[in-house]
C-alpha cells in the first residue's frame, strides 16, 4: 500500500466514524483545509519531475475527490438525522387554549385593503389584479405615456436586466416582453379594457415600485386605482364617487372636496383631489372645509376623465365609451386615517408597531357595523 493509499484509508475511515457535524467540520480542515495533509501532498506535486508527476498526480487528485466526496455525504446525512431528531422533539399542543397562545394582529395596509373593497363592492365595483412585473407597453404607453417622459427614466422605475437584454437585441415583443416592475396599478387598468368589454367598474389595489425612499416614499408601496368605463359617463359621476368613498372611509358626513386642475397623460381633462382637514391638538383631522378658519386642504387622490387615446389603445371607440379613473396610496391613507407619521415604519416588521396599530382578525370592515373598526 502507498502512502496516498495509507493516507486516503485513514481519511476515508475517520469520516466514516464521525458522529457529529463538529467532527466532520475538524477532519476537512485537516485534510482540505490551508496547511492540510491533502493540501499538502498537492503542493509536492509542483517539485516533481513530469514522468513523476504523471504517475503521482492522478492519485493524489483522486484522493482529493473521494475525500471530498466522503465528508459532503457524511455531513448531508448528519444534518438529515439531526432534522430527523429536531422534528421528532418538537411538538405543538393543538389542544392549548386560545389565550395560551400570543394573539396576531392584520396590518394596516391589509385592514384598509378591505376597508376599499367593502366600499367599492358597495357601489358596484369588482376588484381586479394583474402582474407585478410588466411590460413597458401596459405600463406606459398604452397609457399615453411619451417616450421621454421622466417616470421611464431608470431613476425612477425598477427595469429588468431581461427585458433590456431582449430590447437591445431587437427581439423584445412590446406587448410581451416583460421589463419593470409597474410603477403603479393602471396596468390593471389597461389588461380589464382589453379583455373585458364594456361597461367596467374596477378597482385595482395592489404593490407597486419605484426608486424612491425617505420618510413619505419607499421603493415598494400599495396603491389602488379606480375605473369606470361606460357611456355617458362625465366628471359629475367622478366627483360624486369619491365623495361618497372618502365620506365612508373616514367615516364623517362633514367631508368637503376641492378639484384642483392638474396634469395626468393618461387623462384629460385631470384634477388633484383635496380634502378638507382641521388642526385639532396639533393633529390633522380630516372633514370640514380646508378654508375655514385653522382648517386647510390636504391632496389625497390623482383623478380625470380617461384619455381617449387610452381607450383607443385598448380597442374601444373613444366616441361611444368614455370613463373616469382616479388613484392613491393605500399606505397613505392608512396614515391618515389612524394617525401614523413615518411610512417606513409599515415595512419595517417591528412587532411592537404592529401590536399598536394592528387590528384583530374579527375587525372584518362593514359599511353596517363601521369600516373602519377599532383595532
Amino acid at each position: 500500500m502507498t502512502d496516498t493509499d495509507d493516507l486516503r484509508h485513514q481519511l476515508l475511515s475517520a469520516v466514516e466514524a464521525a458522529a457529529t457535524l463538529d467532527a466532520i467540520e475538524t477532519i476537512r480542515i485537516e485534510a482540505l483545509g490551508k496547511q492540510g495533509r491533502v493540501t499538502q501532498l498537492l503542493k509536492t506535486m509542483g517539485a516533481m519531475s513530469p514522468e513523476e508527476r504523471q504517475v503521482q498526480g492522478p492519485a493524489i487528485h483522486g484522493l482529493r475527490e473521494a475525500v471530498t466526496n466522503a465528508i459532503a455525504a457524511r455531513k448531508a446525512a448528519l444534518e438529515a438525522d439531526a432534522l430527523a431528531a429536531k422534528l421528532a422533539s418538537e411538538r405543538i399542543d393543538l389542544t392549548l387554549p386560545v389565550d395560551a397562545v400570543p394573539a396576531g394582529t392584520v396590518h394596516p395596509v391589509s385592514q384598509v385593503m378591505d376597508e376599499l373593497a367593502e366600499i367599492f363592492a358597495d357601489l358596484g365595483f369588482a376588484v381586479a389584479t394583474g402582474p407585478e412585473i410588466e411590460t413597458d407597453w401596459h405600463n406606459f404607453t398604452a397609457l399615453n405615456i411619451p417616450d421621454t417622459h421622466p417616470a421611464r427614466a431608470m431613476h425612477d422605475t425598477f427595469y429588468l436586466q431581461q427585458g433590456l437584454d431582449a430590447k437591445a437585441a431587437g427581439t423584445a415583443d412590446e406587448k410581451t416582453t416583460f421589463s419593470l416592475l409597474r410603477t403603479h396599478t393602471s396596468p390593471v387598468q389597461i389588461r380589464t379594457m382589453l379583455g373585458q368589454k364594456p361597461p367596467i367598474r374596477i378597482i385595482a389595489p395592489g404593490r407597486t415600485y419605484r426608486s424612491d425612499s425617505d420618510a413619505t416614499h419607499t421603493p415598494m408601496f400599495h396603491q389602488v386605482e379606480g375605473l369606470v368605463i361606460d357611456k355617458g359617463i362625465t366628471l359629475g359621476h367622478l366627483k360624486w364617487t369619491l365623495e361618497t368613498f372618502l365620506k365612508a372611509f373616514f367615516e364623517r358626513d362633514d367631508i368637503v372636496l376641492r378639484l384642483r386642475p392638474s396634469y395626468f397623460p393618461f387623462t384629460e381633462p385631470s384634477a388633484e383631489i383635496d380634502v378638507g382637514f382641521t388642526w385639532t391638538k396639533g393633529k390633522r383631522v380630516i372633514g370640514g372645509s380646508g378654508d375655514a378658519q385653522g382648517g386647510g386642504w390636504l391632496e389625497v387622490l390623482g383623478s380625470g376623465m380617461v384619455h381617449p387615446k387610452v381607450i383607443a389603445a385598448c380597442g374601444l371607440d373613444p366616441a361611444e365609451w368614455q370613463g373616469f379613473a382616479f388613484g392613491c396610496g393605500i399606505d397613505r391613507l392608512a396614515m391618515l386615517k389612524y394617525g401614523m407619521d413615518d411610512l417606513r415604519a409599515f415595512f419595517d416588521g417591528d412587532i411592537r408597531w404592529l401590536k399598536h396599530y394592528g387590528f384583530a382578525a374579527l375587525d372584518v370592515p362593514t359599511l353596517s357595523g363601521g369600516v373602519g373598526a377599532a383595532a
